[in-house]
């Protein structure tokens, strides 16, 4: 059986000036690999290993090139224009690929790399999506304590922000662990907390307390030098203005400003932090 959208080793069944027509032994139904794709010396009955898309007119067609996306897999790839319907993708094939509007979660821009995966749609056409969630897999070595890498692909106010790690492994910050301004499409560096049963990572976006009260100390400090020197709140703030000016927890906050009191770099004085 031939299948769209994976690389698959086919039989040449017949040979043409323009091309061969390629098979699976003993079933009806071929695609077409032009012949600036077919190796030199082929005869009919051998097998040649190809990947197989639609062209611009619809047509089933064959390619020894190498996509940058399979079908069920993902990938970054860059934005080559974008339209009305949607936007097309670079995949390292002649013919773009077409991310619809429908399948995205952001407006993606030209130039812009993109996490997607690679579906085939109701019209039986090869499209990518950002929906990107069932094509994710759990098989990562990953361990409690390692930092990784990955993309926010959804967030949640119930669940939290989802992490495509690596750009293919399930991870999440949990909503009671995400106090950032970020958003759909933001790169972001974490630390796996958790590795579930199921093999999905639990993630956060904070370094251990200690690393962390250092990191989030030098944030307020930062504050303060753009406050010169005095920032008008102290750990009585709400959790609302600490996260919009800082974008960590109310808790975090008050860990790093003791710390910081402890440390002689601050006081407190009138309802107000200021640096020493």
């Amino acid at each position: 059986m031939i299948e769209l959208g994976r690389k698959q080793s086919l039989n040449i069944k017949r040979i043409k000036s323009f091309g061969v027509y390629l098979g699976c032994e003993g079933e009806d139904g071929d695609v077409l690999l032009p012949s600036k794709y077919v190796p030199e010396g082929v005869a009919a009955g051998d097998a040649i290993e190809v990947f197989v898309y639609r062209d611009s007119k619809d047509r089933l067609i064959a390619t020894t090139l190498e996509p940058k996306l399979m079908r069920g897999q993902t990938a970054y790839l860059e934005v080559k224009e974008v339209g009305k319907i949607g936007a097309f993708l670079d995949w390292g094939l002649e013919k773009d690929l077409f991310l619809p509007f429908k399948e995205q979660t952001f407006r993606p821009v030209k130039g812009q790399q993109c996490l997607v995966a690679l579906y085939i749609d109701k019209s039986h056409r090869l499209c990518a999506t950002m929906k990107v969630y069932e094509y994710l897999k759990t098989d990562c070595s990953y361990q409690k304590n390692d930092h990784v890498s990955g993309t926010i692909y959804q967030i949640n106010e119930h669940y939290g922000a989802f992490v495509a790690v690596d750009g293919k492994y399930h991870g999440l910050v949990p909503a009671k662990d995400f106090h950032h301004n970020l958003k759909i499409g933001d790169s972001v560096e974490a630390r796996v907390v958790k590795v579930r049963e199921d093999g999905k990572l639990e993630l956060t976006l904070s370094e251990s307390i200690s690393v962390q009260m250092d990191q989030d100390g030098e944030k307020i400090l930062a504050l303060l030098e753009s406050y010169d020197g005095v920032l008008p709140f102290t750990e009585k703030a709400s959790p609302e203005v600490i996260e919009r000016e800082l974008g960590i927890s109310k808790a975090a906050f008050k860990r790093a400003v003791g710390r910081l009191l402890k440390q002689k770099k601050i006081n407190i004085q009138d309802g107000k932090i200021r640096i020493m």
